[in-house]
């Protein structure tokens, strides 16, 4: 089997260990067998990328727009092909892998355009006879450091606009899907940028702390786990370097009594089930008031039943594996807890039968909003039911979390849509739409423990990947 290799300035750079990346659907299906970056590998991508940081940071907006077109057109003309082995190696279905190839493909010749419109502001002067203009310059050195769940999309949110400003880049996926980022670093490689301006170091948390810990490294983009995102805070505070944290979510779904039955269903399952439960924007509490709380329960758990689990490539599937055997013992331990704490499991919460790490999708209803299940993130298809007795029971039990990504209500009341809105305590609101889904040409992120620094995304973007230098001209 070929082993796919790191690309550093501008060449594959092999590794003294790999390791083999697995089909979560057929977990003896080896996909690949990928480079295992070490700590020197590390620092060569650092050294690479530094070389690189003031040719492309000084590059025209004309060479910039090229170079992310061509790879936005690329993604895109390659969407059935990477699709299916995003759904490989990760376990998302196949028309969702797809999707979300085609989302990568959008964002980098979105950010295309962007690198066309970077502007500054010309200020009037407090002084006579002095013009004041502002400028946004390229930060530098940019850590990259992506998750497993969404393993094309989040890269090139991260790497398009990074880019696009004039940065190099050094990309660190996770050790489960690094198979996408490889792709990817192989239609940059052909994309016309100068070498070590973008660099690919694949590996486990080793090579995620050195390229943290590296003083080279000007800033650190980080999705994942709250845990760890301290720790990445912790050390770039220390030593003055910039970072932008994407980590956890406990995202609440309302339901109130004036609700369309059909859509506040389709919006429950879609955000709480698809994508197998691992997007940190799913819905994983689900708050319903008492007036329609027993037509919603059964229309839910009716709809939960009929959901196809399968192989992720199968036709018809609706409900893929989860991503390996860790993340399948953690669901089934919190639908355990779930149950120990008092909840009842309506309905799935099993392992299923076959080869891959399948589990059914569970609901449990339990109504204490301070039970564990209401409050840590599973990340998996795992979903409760709350019922509270009005709207303001339930806006204060979906604040009532450390997190604040995402929160979704589902109403024909513009009063009340109007009041969640305000009063909700996440980054992004959702009417009568699920909590899972965004558009890629708009700000993503999060406030409380869910994001620090500012927004991904949209043009919002350019406020992390550069800094303003202001200009006094006598």
């Amino acid at each position: 089997m070929s082993i796919f290799k790191h690309f550093i300035n501008g060449e594959w750079h092999a590794s003294s260990q790999t390791r083999p990346n697995h089909n979560p659907s057929q977990p003896n299906q080896v996909v690949g067998e990928y480079a295992e970056a070490s700590a020197d590998d590390v620092a060569l991508a650092v050294q690479a990328a530094r070389q690189a940081a003031t040719v492309w940071g000084r590059s025209t907006p004309q060479q910039r727009f090229d170079v992310l077109d061509f790879i936005g057109s690329e993604i895109l003309a390659r969407k059935q092909e990477l699709g299916h082995l995003l759904a490989s190696e990760e376990g998302k279905v196949l028309p969702e892998a797809i999707g979300e190839v085609s989302r990568a493909g959008f964002i980098f010749k979105y950010f295309a355009g962007e690198a066309l419109r970077m502007g500054g502001q010309a200020l009037a002067s407090v002084r006579p006879n002095m013009e004041v203009l502002t400028s946004r310059e390229a930060v530098g050195v940019v850590g990259l450091i992506t998750p497993w769940n969404f393993p094309i999309a989040i890269p090139a949110w991260k790497a398009a606009p990074a880019l696009a400003c004039g940065n190099s880049v050094i990309l660190k996926p996770s050790e489960l899907t690094p198979g996408c980022a490889w792709a990817l670093a192989e239609i940059i490689s052909r994309s016309g940028l100068p070498k070590g301006a973008f660099n690919l170091v694949m590996g486990d948390g080793v090579a995620g702390r050195a390229m943290v810990e590296d003083p080279h490294v000007d800033a650190i983009s980080f999705t994942g786990s709250v845990q760890t995102g301290k720790l990445i805070a912790q050390h770039c505070a220390l030593h003055m370097k910039k970072y932008q944290l994407e980590m956890g979510g406990k995202n609440p779904l309302v339901i109130l009594d004036d609700a369309d039955l059909n859509i506040a269903v389709e919006c429950a399952v879609n955000g709480a089930f698809f994508s197998t439960g691992q997007r940190c924007t799913a819905s994983s509490r689900t708050i319903v008031t008492e007036g329609i709380y027993q037509r919603f329960a059964e229309a839910m758990l009716e709809r939960t039943r009929k959901l196809k689990v399968g192989d992720a490539v199968a036709p018809n599937t609706q409900i893929g594996p989860v991503v390996d055997q860790r993340q399948l013992d953690k669901n089934l331990r919190y639908v355990a807890i779930g149950t120990e704490e008092g909840g009842q499991l309506l309905c799935g919460g099993e392992r299923l039968a076959g080869d891959g790490f399948f589990f059914s999708p569970a609901i449990i209803e339990n109504h204490n909003p301070q039970a564990r299940l209401n409050q840590e993130e599973v990340f998996g298809p795992v979903s409760t039911l709350i019922r509270v007795k009005d709207f303001d029971e339930a806006i204060a039990v979906a604040n009532a979390t450390p997190y604040g990504l995402s929160g979704g209500i589902c109403t024909s009341s513009l009063k009340y849509a109007t009041q969640f809105r305000k009063d909700m305590q996440a980054g992004m609101v959702m009417v009568n739409a699920p909590t899972a889904g965004v558009d890629y040409h708009v700000p993503f992120g999060g406030s409380k423990a869910s994001s620090f620094g500012p927004r991904e995304q949209g043009n919002m973007a350019v406020e992390f990947y550069t800094k303003v230098k202001t200009h006094y001209i006598a």
